[in-house]
């Protein structure tokens, strides 16, 4: 008779949380999303075995599921009151998703776009900040990332840094940003120097820099519009 083997023995790219991790959560069957909230099966099954049984009892429809009493999913062994309750209350969350709006992201198409975005942020700032915009294909906000913070004057930028959080949120684009609390939109030599490395880098990583805005109460130099990018 073959032993049966337990899930840390499985082949890596079997395991559900290894196989996330390896190819992506869309790679997991349902039952296998399930066994990772529920953590273990029983005696005689694995996680993975027990929601496979589970979901087929409800005719394998997360729906059906969903609508289980906490009582109904105990009666499963290997299934207590605490994993019934994760589970249902993942179901909850699915639901609740499909109501939320989905927000629409900002699209940046100009300098005055980068500028807007940074104004609120930025305006009345004593001291010298610098800001990333990442952007996907369609130049469309993925997030905004505070990289530096300085003095009056000046503020450090580590171009490593800037990329860093391009690669990680995969961005195909990206918009610097940064105030002078002096009010003049005048770029300094060490402001050409950011964008120039900024610029000759992003390259290398196939990552376009699409502007660099100086940002004051009430106006702004863009390095796009004066054709230095």
């Amino acid at each position: 008779m073959t032993e049966r083997l337990t899930i840390t023995q499985w082949a890596e790219e079997d395991r559900p949380r290894e196989k996330m991790m390896l190819h992506g959560v869309s790679a997991l069957s349902n039952a296998e999303l399930l066994a990772i909230l529920i953590g273990s099966g029983n005696t005689e099954e694995s996680a993975v075995e027990l929601m496979r049984k589970v979901l087929a009892d409800y005719r394998n429809n997360l729906n059906e599921l969903g609508k289980a009493s906490i009582d109904e999913l105990c009666r499963y062994k290997g299934i207590g009151p605490a994993k019934a309750i994760t589970i249902l209350a993942a179901s909850e969350l699915g639901k609740r998703r499909k109501e939320e709006k989905v927000e629409e992201r900002v699209t940046i198409l100009s300098s005055k776009d980068v500028y807007e975005c940074f104004y609120p942020l930025m305006c009345d700032l004593p001291t010298e900040e610098c800001w990333v915009l990442l952007l996907n294909q369609a130049s469309k906000v993925i997030e905004k990332v505070k990289i530096g913070a300085g003095g009056l004057n000046a503020t450090a930028v580590d171009v490593r840094c800037i990329l860093r959080e391009a690669l990680l949120k995969r961005a195909s684009a990206i918009a610097l940003c940064h105030n002078h609390p002096s009010g003049s939109i005048r770029p300094s030599r060490e402001d050409d120097r950011l964008t120039q490395q900024v610029n000759q880098a992003s390259q290398c990583m196939n990552i376009r820099l699409v502007d660099h805005v100086i940002l004051t109460d009430g106006a702004f130099y863009s390095y796009a519009d004066e054709g230095r990018i």
